[in-house]
């Protein structure tokens, strides 16, 4: 997950204006290019465009997502449905070319706010800004959103001042937990690695990049003749988890993702410093040296590594799945390459054989640090908090997830949910997603089993589909493992996470004031200069002496004393 300081920072006029486009308040309708009028009081809901099946007007909120995400068109087809049956259409816009807290700072310094926001990073700087609206009141109005969380997990979203501002509310089951994928962090391989080998038992990171060598050396270039990259990791901004935290995971560990949690001791421990991290970035070194790990891993862009994986072209790579496989998977089903064997798949690597994996996370995750919000700008907050519970209604939810029936699936006899291939390759087309699909993606909405009891809520839960939608060559690879889910194949030990899991929900929300703060500030930007050196260097052992010298500059033991507190603050809540 994410692991980021909290900044706010001023862009030039031009990048305010193209934040705010989406931020303020223009109708749905408007060219991106307007901002509003600056005599505009207050944020962005504007009542026009259309009326709802009540014959109300349809209400047009704003929301921004500190996160990169895609555009849908205007006019977008189920976004319409949905905005007529609810009397609510949302414009979206997402991060772009700049961090979660630059864009969340440059929306306070203008002082007017989308009606949603989710500051990702930014978030407790809106809190201390004062631009949320509270969720206590509205959440006793609507049941189906209080549903989502007991008593005691609302009251962790608490702040401050005892109230609750947001909610992460979009990885929460309803009914049965019907995963198939694995959706956290993974050493991910192609599935044509493993069957060129004849599918063998990969436990530890050796044996991992023995598997990426052999393979590149017997199959250098793809049939097109372009040249294999075995491994790649991405260093840009937050997404640098993707080389840094493997240390955690490699010694055993769930992903608390800022320290390790010795449940033994219960003590907060620096993976950082581990002899586990130690190894882990001896290994990348060496196979840098060797030529196995992309030469352009530290500079390239998070639009660059997801280009690159693309072309099917990469062989493995350490990341979370939600961070990849929409884009790339869709690529991949469109230009045949999942025929070819090209579809990732999750291993649970340690760092020697013989040793447990909590790569994967059973049950539901609950992040405190940021999550959906009202602003002190929206103008209706009870159509808007009306809105969030709209969101969780079935068919609104079938709409977002599943799409319309009969056009993107379809029910058979028993009334259970299923795509054709035609639907499932349309589902892909970005150009059909953009015109068509309104998935709603940082509103409420739920995994797991549909009020109906038989469906599930989303189409990569639903068992029958899951297996259909698979290509062949991962079809084989499944069944040469014994497994039949993404979550099998990853093989974690079922071990229940503890009251304070994850502590990421903690140190995420981390400010300068304190000393613990100001320590995770700069060790997040030693690690974000060193690591990628760490990985390039010639002289492995005297470079990591260099890193260690400079982390331990940052006083880690301020932010370790901090998080222990926090731990056993959050520990004694729970007794």
């Amino acid at each position: 997950m994410k692991r980021k300081k909290l900044t706010a920072l001023l862009l030039t006029a031009a990048m305010t204006a193209s934040v705010l486009v989406g931020c303020g308040g223009g109708d749905a309708g408007e060219s991106t290019e307007t901002t509003g009028s600056p005599e505009t009081e207050g944020g962005g809901s504007d009542e026009t465009a259309g009326t709802s099946e009540g014959g109300k007007e349809i209400i047009d909120f704003t929301m921004f997502i500190a996160m990169p995400g895609p555009e849908i068109n205007d006019g977008n087809e189920i976004q319409e449905i949905i905005a007529e049956k609810t009397g609510v259409r949302v414009k979206e816009t997402w991060l772009t070319g700049q961090t979660a807290a630059e864009a969340v700072g440059t929306i306070i310094a203008g002082g007017e706010y989308p009606d949603f926001i989710d500051g990702g990073d930014g978030q407790m700087a809106l809190y201390d800004a004062g631009a949320l609206v509270p969720w206590d009141d509205y959440l006793e109005k609507h049941p189906k959103l209080k549903e989502m969380y007991s008593d005691e997990e609302w009251d962790r979203f608490r702040q401050d001042d005892g109230k609750i501002y947001w909610a992460n509310i979009f990885q929460n089951t309803y009914g049965e937990d019907k995963s198939t994928t694995h959706n956290d962090e993974a050493f991910w391989i192609q599935n044509k690695v493993l069957a060129w080998d004849n599918y063998p038992e990969i436990k530890t990171l050796d044996q991992y990049f023995d598997l990426l060598e052999r393979y590149a050396e017997a199959n250098p270039t793809m049939e097109d003749g372009t040249e294999v990259i075995p491994y790649t990791a991405l260093c840009e901004d937050w997404r640098y988890f993707c080389i840094e935290n493997a240390g955690q995971f490699l010694a055993g560990y769930p992903n608390d993702g800022s320290v390790i949690v010795n449940t033994d001791t219960m003590k907060i421990e620096d993976y950082n410093t581990s002899e586990t991290t130690y190894r882990y970035f001896k290994k990348l070194n060496e196979e840098y040296n060797k030529g196995i790990v992309d030469k352009e891993f530290a500079t390239q862009t998070y639009d660059e590594y997801i280009a690159k994986l693309s072309t099917g072209r990469v062989l493995g790579m350490c990341d979370q799945w939600w961070d990849f496989y929409a884009t790339v998977n869709d690529v991949f089903k469109q230009q045949g390459l999942d025929l070819k064997g090209c579809n990732y798949v999750p291993l649970g690597l340690t760092i020697d054989e013989g040793m447990e994996n909590m790569w994967h996370t059973y049950g539901d995750t609950q992040n405190l640090a940021n999550g959906v919000a009202v602003t002190t700008s929206c103008k209706d907050p009870d159509a808007a908090f009306q809105f969030l519970e709209d969101c969780l209604d079935q068919e609104i939810h079938d709409l977002r997830f599943w799409g319309v029936e009969g056009v993107d699936y379809m029910v058979d006899d028993e009334g259970l949910y299923y795509r054709t291939e035609e639907q499932r390759m349309q589902w892909a087309n970005k150009e059909y997603q953009a015109s068509h699909r309104c998935v709603y993606s940082y509103m409420p909405q739920y995994l797991g089993t549909s009020r109906d009891g038989k469906n599930s809520m989303n189409p990569d839960q639903q068992t029958s589909e899951f297996f259909s939608a698979l290509a062949q060559p991962l079809v084989d690879c499944f069944e040469a493992y014994g497994v039949s889910t993404y979550v099998e194949m990853i093989g974690s030990v079922n071990k229940e996470t503890g009251p304070w899991f994850p502590m990421y929900s903690f140190s995420s929300n981390m400010t300068t004031e304190t000393p613990g703060g100001v320590a995770w500030t700069k060790m997040g930007e030693v690690k974000h200069e060193w690591l990628p050196k760490v990985v390039m260097s010639n002289s492995f052992d005297s470079t990591w002496s260099e890193y260690m010298t400079a982390y331990e500059g940052c006083k880690p033991e301020d932010f370790l004393s901090e998080m222990q507190t926090e731990l056993d603050r959050r520990v004694s809540l729970a007794q």
